[in-house]
C-alpha cells in the first residue's frame, strides 16, 4: 500500500541528537497520575511516568538539566476555554492536582514551574533556562501525548531545538491516540525514540554538561 506521506518525503530525514541535552517533563502532576483524581486513572500514563523516573535518575547522574512543569490556574479568570471539565474545575492553586508527582520531582535539582497553556514553552521561564545552559537538544516526556506533549514538541521544534520525543515515557488515555500523534510528530518535527536509546545517549554525554 502506498504511503502518501512517505512519497511526499515526510519523515525522510532524522533530527539526531546534539551535544547539550535537557529533559522536559510535561505535566506529570498528580491530577494526571493519581487515581484519586478524575484525570489520573490512566494506566498508560502511570506506566509512562514510571519509565520516566529511570530516565530522570540517569539524567541527573549525568548532570543533564531537567525541566518539569505542571498545569494550573490562580482563579477562574485565568483559564482559557478548555473543553475538558476536570482541567477547568480542578487544577487551581493549592489543589493536590497541581502537585508534581513525588516519583518525578527532585526540587533540589529540577527547574519546576507552572504553565497555563498546553505547551511548556508558552509564556513560561523555560527559554532563559535553556539558553543559560546552552541546550541544543530537548528530550520530551510527559502527558498527555495528544495534547500538551504534542504542543510542547511543536514549540520546541519552532524554537530550533533538536527535539526527541520518548515514546515509552509519554502517556495518553488511548493507545490509538498516542500512536497516531507520535507517528505524525515523527513525520514532521521530532525523532521518536525509546527510553533505552535515550539512556545510552545520556551515558555518552556524561561529564560534558558539567
Amino acid at each position: 500500500m502506498t504511503d502518501a506521506f512517505a512519497d511526499a518525503t515526510y519523515g525522510a530525514l532524522d533530527v539526531g541528537y546534539g551535544d547539550r541535552p535537557a529533559v522536559l517533563v510535561v505535566d506529570f502532576q498528580k491530577g494526571f497520575t493519581d487515581p484519586d483524581f478524575r484525570m489520573g486513572k490512566s494506566p498508560r500514563i502511570h506506566a509512562a511516568r514510571d519509565r520516566t523516573v529511570t530516565v530522570l535518575e540517569v539524567a541527573r547522574r549525568c548532570n543533564i538539566p531537567v525541566v518539569s512543569c505542571f498545569a494550573g490556574w490562580h482563579t477562574k479568570k485565568d483559564i482559557q476555554y478548555w473543553k475538558v471539565a476536570a482541567v477547568r474545575e480542578d487544577f487551581f492553586d493549592g489543589s493536590e492536582e497541581q502537585h508534581i508527582d513525588p516519583k518525578i520531582a527532585d526540587p533540589n535539582y529540577d527547574f519546576i514551574f507552572k504553565k497555563c497553556a498546553p505547551s511548556i514553552f508558552f509564556q513560561t521561564p523555560i527559554m532563559p533556562f535553556l539558553t543559560k545552559h546552552r541546550i541544543d537538544t530537548v528530550i520530551v516526556t510527559g502527558c498527555v501525548t495528544s495534547g500538551c506533549v504534542r504542543a510542547s514538541t511543536i514549540d520546541a521544534f519552532s524554537y530550533g531545538f533538536r527535539t526527541i520525543v520518548v515514546d515509552d515515557c509519554c502517556g495518553d488515555p488511548m493507545q490509538e491516540s498516542h500512536d497516531a500523534n507520535l507517528k505524525d510528530m515523527g513525520r514532521r518535527y521530532a525523532d521518536i525514540k525509546q527510553s533505552a536509546d535515550v539512556l545510552e545517549y545520556f551515558e555518552k554525554m556524561r561529564g560534558k554538561n558539567a
